[in-house]
Parts: structure tokens; C-alpha cells; sequence
């Protein structure tokens, strides 16, 4: 995840809700520590993220790109690549 550390949790702190039905950090420096503790993951692309899902086990077999998405863990960053948080 190095490099990608002020990116990511921007955009996790923003949309941790998609994930968590309360707030989990309430600022950067949190958010980056709770993607450590969680071991985040950064992923340069839609299919990665279903290769690595897959390997997690979950059953992404005939899910669309967008449903991968739109998956509770996934988060799209802004640069393209995607923020996987297992929770």
C-alpha cells in the first residue's frame, strides 16, 4: 500500500459507511491505521480485485464488473486502482 497511504484513507474515511453502519475513524491518521491493522490491499485493476476475492473465497463467479464494485469491500480510488478492505 505504499504510496498510496493519504489516497486511501481520503477515501476510506469518506466512504467508510458503504462498510460499517457507524464511523470506524474520524480522521486520516486513523483510517490509515485501521488499513494497516486490516491489511488493506491496493489493487490496479477490476480483475485483480475479482482474482483476490476469489482467492478470499468468496463466490464472484457471474458477478459483473459493476457488482464487483459495488461489493461491500471494494472501494474505487481515484486514480483508477481499488481499495479492498476486509472487515
Amino acid at each position: 500500500m505504499k504510496g498510496y497511504e493519504d489516497m486511501c484513507a481520503e477515501v476510506f474515511l469518506r466512504e467508510q459507511g458503504k462498510l460499517f453502519d457507524e464511523p470506524v475513524v474520524n480522521n486520516t491518521e486513523e483510517a490509515k491505521e485501521f488499513l494497516e491493522d486490516s491489511m488493506a490491499v491496493v489493487l490496479d485493476n477490476i480483475q485483480d480485485v475479482r482474482n483476490y476475492l476469489e482467492e478470499s473465497g468468496m463466490d464472484e463467479v457471474g458477478m459483473t464488473d459493476e457488482e464487483i464494485e459495488e461489493t461491500l469491500e471494494v472501494f474505487k480510488l481515484p486514480n483508477g486502482k481499488y481499495l479492498v478492505v476486509e472487515a
